[in-house]
C-alpha cells in the first residue's frame, strides 16, 4: 500500500527545498566572494602603480636637487657668489696659511707593561 503524503513528517517534505536553498546560497556567496576578492585585487594594482609613479617622481626630482646641490658647492659657483653679493673675499696669503705636522703615533706604556712596577726603595721581605 502506498504511504499517504499527509502522514509524512514537515522535514521530509521540506528536506530538498532546504537543500536547493543552501547549495544557491553557497553558489551565491562564493560568486560575491571572487568579485568581491577581484576588486581587492585591482584596487591594490592601481595602488602599486600610482606609488611606484611618484616614487619614479621623487627619484627624479632628488637626482636634479643633488645636481643643483653639486653645482651651487662648486669652488667656480662659490666664487662668482662671492664676486656678485660684493664681500670682499680674497684668496688666502701664504702667510696667513699655518701648516701643523700631524703628530706621530703615540706610544702606550701601559700596554708593554706587565706587572706592576715596585717604587724605588720599597723593601721586599
Amino acid at each position: 500500500m502506498a504511504k499517504n503524503r499527509k502522514n509524512q513528517s514537515a522535514a521530509i517534505r521540506f528536506g530538498p527545498a532546504l537543500k536547493a536553498l543552501f547549495l544557491c546560497l553557497l553558489f551565491a556567496g562564493s560568486a560575491v566572494g571572487f568579485v568581491w576578492q577581484k576588486n581587492q585585487i585591482y584596487q591594490l594594482g592601481q595602488q602599486i602603480r600610482q606609488r611606484e609613479v611618484r616614487l619614479k617622481r621623487l627619484q627624479n626630482d632628488d637626482q636634479k636637487l643633488s645636481d643643483q646641490l653639486s653645482i651651487l658647492r662648486s669652488p667656480t659657483m662659490l666664487d662668482r657668489r662671492a664676486r656678485e653679493l660684493n664681500l670682499g673675499l680674497t684668496p688666502a696669503q701664504p702667510m696667513q696659511v699655518l701648516r701643523l705636522a700631524e703628530p706621530g703615533p703615540v706610544e702606550d706604556r701601559s700596554l708593554t707593561r706587565q706587572f706592576a712596577e715596585r717604587p724605588a726603595g720599597a723593601m721586599t721581605q
